[in-house]
């Protein structure tokens, strides 16, 4: 238990140290290209940038979690502080939404009545972003993204990765015909790019903070009734405390004579290789009767 405590502990260092890192790149950029977007009068960067200072507050908020996260369990915390992730995860994905709605908003303004936009300057900026931005990528690429919170930072870096790819084609467009409403449609594509996004993040933090069972109930329970000897399974409880903390409760009956303490060791060990689910609390006793009555109503967290 504690080497894997150690594991799990080293994995969030090597997260932190990542997370810091690209939000240094992050900051760095942003405020070189603020100033660029207002020179060049393009939407299209103040919407990257927009959504780099969300990147940069994401990245910021990861690295707190995170750190929340490694703290050990005490008093009425019984489960630690692994829902801190969640909570950050959560957040981006809010922070994603908002932000794409407001570059939808800028972006049919100024399809209507479009404004002058320097190509010249978007495209440098935009290639430039292009570079840091791949770096961040690379950087968190190393952290482990099945933790939520570290995927969430990490699509916040990729969208933008993808956004500025958008902004330099933008960027050789109004050059090459002057045309000056490629700038918005470039908007609106990192909107797009964006929701899509938040929307992915938002779903799978929302249904950790529900408790959804992470794997079908009446599946776990009926290959916990295939073991011999179990002869009901019910009051199943199926939930994922933080990323990569997932937990399981049950009330088990065995038969008459059945030894409750080797069964309870063998379904432990079945729920943890077969469904990932290494933290168990089984309440394992004896039936009235041998017969097997099936299962009695599951409850899934």
């Amino acid at each position: 238990m504690h080497s894997l405590d150690f594991s799990h502990d080293h994995g969030r260092s090597r997260d932190r140290r990542a997370l810091a890192v690209a939000l240094v790149l992050i900051i760095a950029f942003m405020a070189a290209e603020v100033a660029a977007a207002l020179v060049a009068g393009s939407l299209a960067l103040l919407a990257d940038a927009g959504h780099m200072l969300t990147d940069a507050a994401a990245l910021g908020a990861a690295l707190v979690a995170s750190r929340l996260a490694s703290k050990p369990a005490r008093g009425a915390w019984t489960f630690g502080f692994g829902r801190s992730e969640i909570l950050a995860a959560q957040a981006n994905g809010i922070t994603l939404l908002v932000v794409a709605a407001l570059v939808v908003y800028s972006a049919v303004r100024r399809l209507v009545s479009p404004p002058h936009v320097h190509g010249g300057i978007v495209l440098a900026v935009a290639l430039a972003g292009v570079a840091v931005n791949l770096a961040a990528t690379l950087v968190l690429s190393r952290a482990d993204r099945r933790s939520l919170n570290v995927r969430g930072a990490f699509l916040h870096i990729a969208t933008d990765l993808a956004a500025f790819v958008g902004t330099a084609l933008a960027g050789v467009l109004i050059l090459a015909t002057g045309w000056d409403r490629f700038d918005p449609i470039a908007g609106l594509v990192v909107a797009a790019l964006i929701f899509w996004s938040s929307l992915a993040l938002l779903r799978e933090s929302t249904r950790i903070l529900l408790e959804v069972a992470p794997d079908e109930p009446r599946e776990v329970a009926d290959e916990m009734l295939a073991v011999p000897g179990v002869v009901q399974v019910h009051d199943l409880h199926v939930w994922t405390v933080g990323s990569g903390f997932q937990s399981v409760s049950a009330h088990v009956l065995v038969e008459p004579g059945a030894d409750c303490h080797a069964i309870r060791l063998e379904l432990a060990n079945l729920l943890g290789e077969r469904f990932g689910l290494s933290h168990s609390t089984l309440q394992v006793e004896h039936a009235l009767t041998p017969a097997r009555e099936g299962n009695l109503p599951i409850a899934s967290g």
